[in-house]
């Protein structure tokens, strides 16, 4: 007995003794509680302070974001489902805003709209942490935009070239290809051009934004950039239709982010927000959920606002800043090719111009069918290669007129000659702007193609070998001018010599595949 009074006495001593160093500290924590929920949504009472968009938790590891603060209730858009939570459950305040992982630890990884890792490669080890919601540079920090940034589509290079800091819209009715059209400039846009000179042919960084995609959508892009070897330098984030809209609403916000990380550093970042269609929806919902006032369509008032305040964070910075660039393709959905309706406009009124994608000239084979008439780049020739200016200047009015005059040829009346050679060169023309998913020509390859078909020098070439005098063309100007080719890669002037050679060249060219044709049929 007396062994064990010794041993209790020693256990209550240590007890003493750690409650008499024991000091409580005291902890100021807020904490309220859950009084509906909705699909999507929560409101909260008893809070006394909160900030705008700061994160709330609740039981289960669900957060969302305050985004209706009254007197006595606070609105907050879910993070997650809604049927695990309960009302009578408690909100935590975390005093932090929404923020994304930055850094180069993303690049190659996919990430919901909070920065979750969707793959499996562990957790994301990144140091830093980035609000979702921050201001635009300011006026005096940004440069002109004037380096283009070359998506390999001829039709875009060409008559609508996209600039490093701009923002173009990419617009059209469902399955016309827009997805395609970001993709391949996002893949040009990574790749650069090896052993090419010139900033434009500098590689870039991109970050891939799905918003209401479906899963099997996202996959294939994912694939697609995998097996490019494009993944690598790319941050892919998802909210697909499954997640809750709350993600799919933070979703584009977040990409803003981890792109502004890497222009802050001298970077150039291309994002592609795939679409702000089914962005513009989600938030709705939740508006309407949040019981605001709805306006035109149901969409909440400052619809405008949410676009604009992310799409003004898209620019090229000075050399002082870092030099760094964020060029933004949004993609917007049409109906019954409507670019009037409410969210088309607020988009075309907020970007650098549009690629307008119709579904028309897809149903006749017209890949990619862009429509050079309803298309526009508001920076245009400035963010473009001086040789394009000088080979392709009018395409955009030419290409147009020839759809003029091909309609009315229709009508069966007798044409001249000379409105046949217009037709006929015009045809010649939309076949070389045809172009595979998967080729990305370079500028000097284009520019030759565009030079034979508009100056009339395949004029001969029948129409279903085009594609033909295309590939011999490009072998034959990298194999005899390399050296222009190179100048006309680096940006320096076109001038009437270096023309004349590449005007020669094609014409040996064309004349040795009509002789070879010829032969052939013999």
């Amino acid at each position: 007995m007396g062994v064990l009074d010794r041993l209790g006495r020693d256990v209550m001593d240590s007890l003493d003794a750690g409650l008499d160093a024991h000091r409580p500290a005291l902890r100021n924590e807020q904490i309220g509680t859950v009084t509906r929920v909705g699909a999507g949504i929560a409101e909260v009472e008893g809070f006394t302070e909160l900030d705008a968009d700061e994160l709330i938790a609740f039981p289960g590891g669900l957060m969302g974001a305050a985004s209706d603060i009254d007197e006595d209730r606070t609105g907050v858009i879910l993070f997650g489902p809604a049927e695990t939570l309960a009302v009578g459950a408690e909100a935590r305040r975390t005093r932090r805003v929404i923020d994304v992982p930055v850094g180069r630890a993303m690049l190659g990884r996919v990430v919901d709209g909070l920065g979750r890792p969707l793959d499996d490669r562990g957790p994301v080890r990144a140091a830093t942490r980035w609000p979702v919601e921050r201001p635009a540079p300011a006026i005096l920090d940004r440069a002109p935009v004037e380096v283009p940034l070359e998506t390999g589509i001829k039709a875009v290079d060409a008559a609508i070239p996209v600039g490093r800091g701009q923002r173009e819209l990419i617009i059209g009715d469902r399955q016309t290809g827009k997805t395609a059209i970001a993709v391949s400039a996002l893949l040009n846009h990574q790749a650069g051009r090896p052993g090419g000179e010139g900033p434009a042919a500098r590689p870039g960084l991109c970050v891939y934004c799905a918003v209401g995609q479906r899963a099997s959508a996202v996959a294939r892009v994912i694939d697609r950039l995998r097996g490019e070897g494009a993944l690598e330098r790319t941050v892919v984030v998802v909210a697909g239709s499954e997640d809750a809209p709350g993600l799919q609403f933070v979703a584009p916000y977040a990409a803003t982010a981890i792109a502004e990380w890497f222009m802050a550093r001298g970077e150039d970042v291309l994002v592609v927000y795939d679409d702000l269609t089914r962005h513009a929806r989600a938030y709705r919902e939740l508006s309407l959920l949040l019981r605001r006032p709805p306006g035109r369509e149901a969409y909440p008032g400052d619809i405008f606002y949410i676009h604009s305040r992310l799409l003004e964070r898209a620019t090229h910075l000075r050399p002082g800043k870092g030099g760094g660039s964020l060029t933004a393709l949004p993609i917007i959905e049409t109906q019954a090719q409507n670019i009037s309706a409410y969210i088309p406009t607020n988009l075309i009124s907020i970007t650098d111009g549009q690629i307008y994608l119709s579904p028309d000239l897809f149903e006749k084979g017209q890949l990619p069918a862009i429509d050079l008439g309803r298309s526009v780049s508001r920076v245009g020739a400035k963010a473009q290669l001086p040789a394009y200016r000088s080979v392709a200047g009018d395409l955009r009015l030419s290409f147009a007129q020839f759809e003029e005059l091909e309609v009315f040829s229709r009508f069966g009346t007798r044409l001249d000659e000379d409105t046949r050679l217009k037709l006929a060169r015009g045809r010649r023309v939309r076949e070389a702007l045809k172009q595979r998913e998967d080729a990305r020509p370079a500028p000097a390859d284009q520019i030759a193609v565009l030079l034979a078909a508009t100056h009339g020098l395949m004029d001969e070439v029948p129409l279903d070998r085009v594609a033909e005098a295309e590939r011999a063309i490009t072998e034959a100007i990298r194999a005899r001018l390399g050296m222009v080719c190179n100048k006309i890669e680096s940006g320096a002037p076109f001038d009437e010599a270096e023309r004349e050679a590449l005007i020669t060249t094609l014409r040996s060219t064309l004349a040795r595949l009509e002789t070879e044709a010829a032969d052939g049929d013999a």
